[in-house]
């Protein structure tokens, strides 16, 4: 174009192996310095000023670039000749240079980058998913589609999440929230791995179906890990507080003394999440066995399994609320008798049990005569109840009514509705009895301070506080349940409908995303799509933000309930478009990190109520050492 400056094409190949041809304009020399064999860029033409007069004196260079479109000069003249400046600012001048048949070459990938930044920005021809939604092959082009089509799935998912609550507060937890609710909250994770592995042929489907075991992995690893941590450190507060004061943060950020509880009901919850990771044992048993022969086998025993298992926690989740209540009822029982026992040894004139670790029978029966207000040697319902009311039980939703009923059943064998001296005598030895083994009480002096009653009292309380009771949830009373109940399906519509349109867009752009940066689709499935597909995260953090132990025990078994549910209803999906359409079985490494994060932290919240600060830290520290572990197996050591 003028002195020391030529316009020449350049054919450039991106990873995907597709050519294109762009006119750039840069200098002389600069073109003799990328040129190379090595980078697939060559000089076809070097025309200088007066080269260019002689050819076409009213047009410079018009002999090939006219049938370039105007607007592909436009798009990649000037923004190619800045990137090529900046390369050189930012790889610098020396190179190793050779020539080869004349040309010259260099021994540096400066060349390399520069096709790799022209593949950031160009784009070439791709399929719209449904023949409208846009797509395409650049860079920063999917990662824009990512962000968009995912929010959307965030969307689909928070509506479908919102629905399922709503539905659950309406209708109850039983057949709907044991059947119906499970599946809807999985329904975006199950709809994403549909499409990843539906769309296309058998070779497309076995490309693309990285992107759903990403997601299957990722979501457990995610919600395990980065939102288990961050609930701890959200609902901290300091674990020396007893069950029945109200919960203080004082301690700031002390790994031993501050931290959260969780009830009971959480630890089974945990329980059952580590039990689900069987299927992936029995699909991987023929790549540890080494009979990969037996593989597809050996999927099809790991769907029935996954299928089986998803059933059986359907039922449980059924009649879970049944077993809860009769627990919670049990519970509340014993803290009665825990609080009359009480009672009786502050008030009593005497010891309860004799120096022979007897019940003291003289003791007793001054009680008798205390609680017997008429004198007329029976207990009745109505001097009960008087009894309970005035012990005053602090932190227990007692039904005054339902505990006389159990009193009465203990002690009242001859069934005429009220209790004589002997009846209270026999019914007091044996709560001092269960008392007794409940707390185990070994030393000699323990049954003459009555030490042993105090620790069963204090027992019986935090037995009932890690139960969940509901004293502490505001409930709000619906005005209209027909029309809530409307508003909810039409929210769980529309969130189905959502996730089913835009789930093979969000994997298409996924796998254009892998394929332009070379990034394994795997890698890119597991970090972005749980966020993506997951409504539990912000939920979670706000439920841990109050502090109390219902909420805690809320938001960590909602965790372990997602996790449940992607072990055994996503797996199940996953498992199936495997064995129908012939794909092969090769997520070892996938399958060894769920199993060692599933592991790890159901061990954590199977046996344990409390968790420490610290805690958190180790569930951080899982998620890079996850993805860490899988590119070492990978990428390292070749399993795949």
């Amino acid at each position: 174009l003028d002195d020391g400056v030529a316009e020449t094409y350049l054919s450039v190949s991106n990873v995907s192996g597709l050519e294109q041809e762009v006119i750039v304009e840069v200098p002389v020399w600069l073109l003799n310095l990328i040129s190379s064999d090595e980078g697939n860029c060559k000089v076809v033409e070097t025309l200088t000023t007066k080269q260019q007069s002689q050819q076409n004196p009213s047009r410079p260079f018009t002999s090939s670039s006219s049938s370039m479109p105007m607007a592909s000069k436009l798009a990649y003249s000037l923004p190619l000749f800045s990137l090529i400046l900046l390369l050189l600012a930012a790889f610098g001048k020396s190179s190793n240079t050779s020539s080869t048949n004349g040309v010259p070459t260099v021994s540096r990938p400066l060349a390399n980058y520069l096709i790799n930044l022209i593949n950031l920005i160009s784009s070439e021809t791709c399929e719209e998913t449904y023949g409208f939604l846009p797509c395409t092959n650049t860079v920063l082009g999917n990662i824009f589609l990512i962000l968009v089509y995912g929010y959307i799935m965030f969307f689909a998912a928070k509506c479908l999440s919102n629905g399922c609550e709503a539905l659950l507060e309406i209708l109850g937890p039983g057949i709907v929230g044991g059947l119906f609710l499970p599946v809807l909250s999985s329904l975006p994770d199950t709809i994403i791995i549909l499409a990843s592995g539906l769309s296309g042929s058998t070779e497309t489907a076995q490309s693309q179906v990285s992107v759903g075991m990403g997601l299957l992995a990722g979501s457990t690893v995610m919600l395990l890990t980065l939102l288990w941590g961050s609930c701890v450190v959200v609902g901290k507060w300091d674990l020396e507080e007893s069950f029945s004061g109200g919960p203080k943060d004082t301690k700031g950020f002390n790994l031993t003394g501050s931290g959260v509880r969780t009830d009971i009901w959480t630890t089974y919850a945990a329980r059952i999440m580590a039990i689900s990771v069987i299927p992936f044992i029995i699909a991987q048993l023929p790549q540890v066995l080494q009979t990969t022969s037996q593989s597809r086998i050996a999927v099809l025993a790991a769907l029935i399994v996954s299928v089986s298992l998803l059933v059986s926690y359907c039922l449980y989740q059924v009649f879970q609320p049944w077993i809860q209540k009769r627990r919670l009822a049990f519970a509340k029982h014993k803290h009665v008798i825990s609080g009359i026992l009480q009672h009786m040894k502050r008030h009593a004139l005497g010891r309860l049990l004799t120096e022979a670790g007897e019940p003291n029978i003289e003791v007793i029966e001054k009680i008798f005569k205390t609680i017997d207000e008429n004198q007329d040697g029976y207990l009745s319902a109505n001097e009960l109840r008087a009894l309970i009311i005035g012990i005053q039980f602090e932190g227990v939703n007692l039904d005054i009514d339902d505990a006389v009923n159990k009193i009465m059943r203990d002690f009242d064998i001859s069934q005429d509705q009220k209790i004589d001296v002997d009846e209270f005598i026999r019914g007091i030895s044996s709560w001092l009895d269960e008392a007794k083994r409940t707390t185990g009480y070994g030393t000699e002096n323990d049954h003459l301070t009555g030490k042993f009653i105090q620790d069963f009292h204090v027992q019986t309380k935090e037995e009932h506080a890690l139960l969940g009771d509901k004293d502490d949830e505001e409930v709000e009373h619906l005005t209209n349940p027909k029309w809530e109940a409307f508003k909810a399906v039409l929210v769980l519509l529309l969130g189905t409908i959502i996730a089913g349109v835009f789930a093979d867009p969000l994997v298409d752009a996924v796998d254009n995303f892998s394929t332009a940066t070379g990034i394994p689709s795997f890698f890119v499935s597991f970090v972005v799509l749980p966020f993506a597909s997951s409504s539990e995260t912000v939920s979670s953090l706000i439920f841990a933000s109050h502090k109390k132990l219902r909420m805690i025990s809320l938001t960590f078994s909602q965790i372990y309930g997602s996790v449940t549910m992607s072990n055994i209803l996503s797996l199940s999906v996953f498992l199936a478009l495997v064995y129908f359409r012939d794909l092969t079985w090769d997520f070892s490494s996938e399958v060894l990190v769920i199993l060692v994060v599933c592991i790890i932290m159901g061990a954590f919240a199977s046996f344990r109520t409390t968790f420490p600060l610290w805690t958190c830290l180790v569930s951080f520290s899982l998620y890079p050492l996850s993805l860490a572990l899988v590119y070492v197996l990978d990428y390292v050591f070749g399993w795949s």
